[in-house]
């Protein structure tokens, strides 16, 4: 994920002739915002901005890394007031633009008016106490998400967890009960969240207004050079094509819940129970892969178990190494040491051995282990790093900077509450480029950095372009670089880095690889579709606050299949238990980015000169495939999307098929899988009128 609290991300389809819309009254300029030279050409102006955008940057983005690397009040109203400058100014420079409406200027300058008003996905009211109270309710809703935590009993059996823990669950349990406690859990975190959510939407839909647009909704749908009532039948096309394909998906998946779980495999209609499917929000079906797997005898790609031993080693090493230490601080408790190193490895010393031991030298001891511990997982951490930089550099791209190392969270603190979801973040526009995650060893997150590291490599990549073009041609842009990687990431490169012992061959493995892709990539369509369904909806008023979670489910049920396994009333607000959602980030992008990247995952492999399937390709250090794409990423958005992807793909337009053709193989097994099975699913009734597009 790209964090875009000033989104430079996205085109308008607007002319500066369309700038009128935002009406001929001038607001005054707010307080404590300059006024606009007198005199000023649109030239200047552009330029104005863009030094602005610069010198505002590092201040903007310090407060928000802070906000979610350390969530407490404190950091929550520095960001709250950071953001509230910036809003502020932005109010500003967008009123100063009205006076070059239908002036003529040099296309890049128009462009870069025509980017002012999409610079931020929360749009803020003019009114300086509505701005404040509008900074303040989203630092406060993604400070709620991150801090989130479900407890259960009472006194000393009380036992709190959060996220990753509540995942874990879903994602190794095959326990129906124990998965639905924890799916039912973390959705406790989110009712807190739905009366500042509603006034959300009422504060960023005045500032929407107040610049020109119906509603927040359609300011989102703003921003990929077409018209924003365009937006929806253009990803309901691209749903039309990949739609097929998903359903087979479903209908296997289905038929292997019921054949693990029974009758409570499935909800009425042939719905997919939610908490069944791996993930808090079903969006990528990978956990499920031990009753999915469709050739368990062809050879397993087990990622995670590889990731896992290579944790373990590098654990055992830091004990080794620690215990010879001469330096070591704790000389005169070695003995008390080696047992808690044994109790960390799985020997736990009885009652006696423990009393023999000087309880002050036993708790050192069990401190110096659990820092071994974290030192063990930071340097594993920075190695799957430093593996998904190799991919990068491997096409002739730069390296990191060494500051990415130093500054970026790789694993979740122990002393504070922070946001684990994953991010890349380009702090200052010049080079100062950071993840913030909570690695783990295994495969979602060894994946997501490859993902993470894409975004940081397009931000590098536009450094040179001034500001207001710095961003992906539009935000799914942002999102495919990554996972165009992700795709290269074949059995075979797996294979050439040794995370693998060798890549299985034959149909069936083919198969068993195609699959693992699908969970991932397959599974997600329909919900990159369905969350801006949703709020689209909420924006527009066609789904109203006393509607919200039967929308929300009703949306799930119509695109992913998918249904709770209990009721969930309008006492739940199931929405805000993604993070997204709190966090104000539009979702559209992810649908596009999914077909996005296999278009130039095909257009990479053509570079490189691959021949044979699809599927089959891995560009990795392939210097001419990298300097094509690297082209790509410089643009930034300093033109249309259309020209910048008939650059790298030679089509000015999104298409599913590259990604048809590389699921071709699976998409046959599965119809002859689910051949004589009655597949698809019914949708309860909507108890409201569907929400526009």
């Amino acid at each position: 994920m790209k964090p875009r609290h000033l989104v430079f991300a996205t085109a308008a389809c607007l002319s500066l002739a369309g700038l009128s819309g935002c009406g001929s009254d001038q607001p005054a300029t707010p307080d404590g915002v300059p006024p606009a030279p007198k005199g000023e050409t649109a030239e200047e102006f552009v330029e104005r901005i863009n030094t602005g955008l610069r010198a505002q940057s590092p201040e903007l983005n310090a407060a928000q890394w802070l906000s979610s690397t350390y969530i407490n009040d404190d950091s929550q109203r520095v960001a709250s007031r950071a953001n509230e400058r910036a809003l502020t100014q932005l109010n500003a420079w967008i009123t100063q633009s009205r006076r070059f409406e239908g002036k003529q200027m040099p296309p890049q300058t128009a462009r870069a008016i025509q980017l002012l008003r999409l610079m931020t996905a929360m749009p803020a009211p003019q009114d300086p106490q509505k701005l404040a109270e509008l900074t303040r309710i989203a630092t406060q809703m993604e400070g709620m998400y991150g801090a989130g935590t479900y407890c259960t009993g009472e006194g000393q059996a009380r036992s709190c967890r959060q996220l990753g823990a509540l995942e874990s669950v879903l994602a190794s349990s095959r326990d129906y009960d124990a998965q639905l406690d924890a799916w039912q859990g973390w959705h406790s975190i989110a009712p807190p969240m739905r009366e500042r959510y509603t006034r959300f939407v009422a504060l960023v839909n005045e500032g929407a207004q107040d610049m020109g647009f119906a509603d927040a909704g359609e300011l989102w749908r703003s921003g990929y050079d077409m018209a924003p009532g365009e937006v929806a039948a253009e990803t309901n096309r691209l749903w039309s094509q990949v739609k097929p394909l998903y359903e087979q998906l479903h209908c296997y998946a289905r038929g292997k819940l019921e054949a693990h779980y029974g009758m409570r495999g499935q909800v009425d209609g042939g719905l997919l129970p939610a908490h069944l499917l791996g993930n808090m929000w079903q969006q990528d079906w990978s956990n499920l892969w031990d009753l999915l797997q469709p050739y368990p005898e062809a050879g397993s790609l087990d990622i995670t178990g590889a990731l896992q031993a290579l944790d373990d080693a590098q654990y055992e090493k830091t004990l080794k190494t620690a215990a010879l230490a001469p330096e070591d601080p704790f000389e005169g408790a070695r003995d008390a040491a080696y047992t808690a190193q044994l109790q960390a490895l799985g020997h736990d010393p009885d009652d006696a051995e423990r009393t023999r031991l000087n309880r002050l030298a036993y708790d050192q001891a069990i401190a110096r282990v659990a820092d071994l511990r974290r030192a063990a997982a930071l340097a594993g951490a920075k190695a799957m790093a430093a593996r998904a930089q190799d991919f990068y550099t491997s096409l002739g791209m730069p390296s990191l900077p060494k500051s990415y190392w130093q500054k970026s969270q790789f694993i979740k603190p122990r002393d504070r509450e922070v946001v684990c979801h994953a991010s890349a973040w380009d702090m200052d526009m010049t080079g100062d480029v950071r993840t913030k995650m909570c690695i783990e060893p295994d495969e979602e997150s060894f994946t997501t950095l490859y993902h993470e590291l894409g975004h940081l490599y397009y931000d590098l990549a536009y450094n040179s372009q001034p500001p207001v073009f710095q961003g992906g041609a539009n935000d799914g842009f942002h999102e495919a670089i990554g996972d165009t990687i992700v795709l290269a990431m074949t059995p075979r490169y797996l294979a050439s880095i040794g995370l693998v012992k060798d890549a299985p061959t034959g149909e069936q493995a083919l198969v068993n690889a195609q699959m693992r892709m699908a969970l991932s990539k397959v599974a997600f369509l329909p919900f990159g579709l369905m969350i801006d369904r949703w709020r689209w909806g909420v924006f527009d008023g066609s789904i109203t606050p006393e509607h919200y979670n039967s929308a929300w489910w009703q949306l799930k049920a119509q695109y992913q299949g998918v249904a709770p396994a209990t009721p969930r009333g309008e006492e739940y607000f199931d929405a805000g238990a993604k993070y997204h959602v709190p966090g104000n980030t539009p979702y559209t992008r992810y649908f596009m980015a999914h077909i996005l990247q296999f278009q130039f995952y095909k257009a990479l492999c053509d570079a490189s000169g691959h021949t044979g399937p699809l599927n089959q390709c891995s560009f990795y250090g392939n210097k001419r495939a990298g300097q094509k794409f690297w082209a790509m990423l410089q643009k930034g958005s300093s033109q249309p999307w259309p020209d910048t992807l008939k650059g790298l793909t030679g089509s000015d337009r999104m298409d599913a098929a590259p990604m048809l053709e590389y699921f071709q193989p699976l998409d046959a097994w599965l119809k002859q899988q689910n051949e004589g099975k009655t597949c698809g699913w019914s949708a309860p009734a909507a108890s409201q009128r569907s929400p526009r597009p």
